[in-house]
């Protein structure tokens, strides 16, 4: 079974940088999900895939997927875009969009 480790990037509901800074080592789903018959719920048989094991620096992840013999995947972050948009730009004259309600 193959392990991902990567850093989580931000949800799209959040402006901070909460919970982006640790390096997660998650396991890829081995069997697909099923959804219960008489309840409803959403269940798996892959009992690894609620393992999430965070580590403050990428090579402690790696170190332990490697002492723990872990097949792992490295996914490297990307440089995130630094877009500055002042809240008087939504008001310009010259807008490449029309404001309008």
């Amino acid at each position: 079974m193959v392990a991902r480790i990567f850093r989580p990037t931000r949800t799209a509901m959040q402006s901070g940088k909460a919970k982006t800074r640790l390096w997660v080592l998650e396991y890829e789903p081995e069997a697909r999900k099923e959804v219960e018959p008489l309840m409803g719920y959403t269940s798996s048989s892959d009992m690894r895939s609620q393992v999430r094991l965070s580590f403050e620096t990428k090579e402690q992840a790696i170190d332990y997927a490697e002492r723990n013999g872990i097949v792992f995947r490295l996914e490297e972050p990307h440089a995130p875009k630094r877009v500055r948009v002042a809240y008087a730009d939504n008001f310009k004259y010259d807008r490449r969009q029309p404001w309008t309600h």
